[in-house]
Formats: C-alpha cells, structure tokens, sequence
C-alpha cells in the first residue's frame, strides 16, 4: 500500500492482524478479548478475574471496554478492570449502566484507534430494552451478547416477540460468513431443543453431531456463522412452514402467524429441560 498525504496508508501498512480470544467465565459465559498481540478491547467482561489473567498471560495491554447490555455476568467487571486500566467504555445509550464514556445507539460507531479497529452498532432490543450489538465489518465479526445464541436466542427479559425478531432479522441479514460471537456456551442445550421443533432438518443434525465433537474435546462451540444459524436455529427459521406445522400439531400455536410462532417457540423453550 503506498503513502498518502495524511499518513492514512502508511499507517495501515503497518496495522497488525487482529484475533478473538475466548476467555471462559462463570460456569458457560465467553468473554471476548478482541487483540492485536500488544492491545486489546475486551467485550462484555462480566468478571475481571479471568480477564487480568489472559491479558497477563498474552502480555496485552487493555485499551477499550465493550458493553452490549446492563445484566450482571456482562458488566460486572468493568469497575475492577478501569481500576487498572483507563480506557473507554461503549455501551448502550438507553441504559443506565456505571462507568459508561462513550453511549452508543444504532448508526454510531466504536473506534478503537489502538486497534485499528472500528465497529458498527445495531439496535437489538428483545432480551433488554436496550441490547446492542458490535459489527466489525471489514473483519466479518458479530458481538450480540445475549440476543443470538448458537442455535438459539435470549429469554424475552424486557422485550417482546416483535421487537425480539425484528432485531434477529437484523443480524441474519449480515453476510452469511459473519463470525457470531456470542456471550453463552448453551449450543447443545439449544440443538437438542431445535431438534424437537425440527426432527427432520438434516443440517441440524449434522451440526449436534459436530458441536458435541468440539465439547467432547474441550472446545468452544462458538463462533458459529450467520449462515449455520440460517440453517439450523429455529428463532431466526420460525415462519417456515413446517416449523408452524410442527407448533400447531404440539399444541403450542393456533393461529399461522410468525410472530406468534416465534413467541409460541420462545415460551416453549423457555420451559424445556
């Protein structure tokens, strides 16, 4: 890349290549340390123990803080960490959430200029009112806290169904080989739960049998793809015919609408063990 007035392509000559560290916490949470091999921004740091810990042991220096939503096992470190570190912290505009600088909505961007780095923010309410999600475009990225699972969705907390699919629509509408980073490892809970919405989708199947060889092994499940979840998730495959046959003949649905359908698969999984 050559040189420009402003230095731009210089710099860029120079950017180093960025990874997504998955850092375990609680007993199923991932936080994401997002890294350059020298800096990081982490995403949804929920507990600061085990982020001082891959920072320490990668020898990364924090430069940014993520926030999707207010709950607890995604903020609840972020007091500890700016005790260390004085770095921004992104968040979501219409929730009240401590140590926020930088409150951001759908259509604002988050520019980490130790990275090189800048993410897009969509609007994803459903699971709280004020759900955001990060977009690393140029990366092919997703972070959707807990709006996206891998194989499923977040619980209603604040939201509605409607509100909840318009903000799924928004995510399958990314590039099918955008990278979900979310914030849970529920992926076989939520597989063995999709099977019984859709007992005959061969893809489904084909992807229990691959996620329980990745945990047999002591690997994450995640991230999966937009195009895996198009293709085996029953929140973002609710309008499909046979999944509304399979609604009404369980009892669970009356009437052939999406919205319902996807409310009536909500409230079922909501209960399902």
């Amino acid at each position: 890349m050559g040189f420009s007035d402003d230095g731009w392509s210089m710099r860029m000559s120079f950017t180093k290549p960025l990874s997504v560290l998955a850092v375990p916490a609680f007993a199923d949470n991932y936080l994401w340390l997002i890294h350059d091999g020298v800096h990081a921004a982490v995403v949804d740091p929920g507990d600061a123990a085990p982020v001082f810990a891959a920072l320490d042991e990668h020898k990364l220096s924090l430069t940014a803080i993520l926030l999707t939503h207010h709950h607890a096992d995604h903020v609840g470190g972020v007091p500890s960490l700016l005790r260390r570190f004085k770095v921004p912290v992104f968040g979501p505009r219409t929730e009240a959430i401590a140590g926020v600088t930088q409150a951001l909505a759908e259509g604002d961007h988050a520019t980490i200029p130790e990275l090189g780095l800048t993410l897009s923010v969509l609007d994803v309410p459903g699971h709280t009112r004020g759900h955001i999600a990060y977009v690393a475009a140029r990366q092919g990225w997703l972070f959707c806290g807990d709006t996206l699972f891998a194989g499923g969705c977040g619980r209603l907390f604040e939201g509605t169904p409607a509100q909840m699919t318009g903000s799924l629509a928004k995510l399958a509408a990314l590039p099918e080989s955008t990278q979900v980073y979310c914030a849970h490892e529920y992926t076989l809970s939520n597989l063995r739960f999709a099977r019984e919405i859709e007992p005959d989708n061969d893809a489904l199947a084909a992807r229990i049998q691959s996620e329980q060889i990745k945990r047999d092994r002591g690997q994450p499940t995640v991230p999966s793809t937009i195009a895996l979840e198009k293709s085996t998730n029953p929140f973002l495959r609710y309008s499909q015919a046979n999944i509304i046959d399979r609604l009404i003949a369980a009892n669970r649905l009356a009437v052939r609408e999406p919205i319902a359908a996807f409310a009536a698969i909500r409230e079922w999984k909501n209960s399902y063990r």
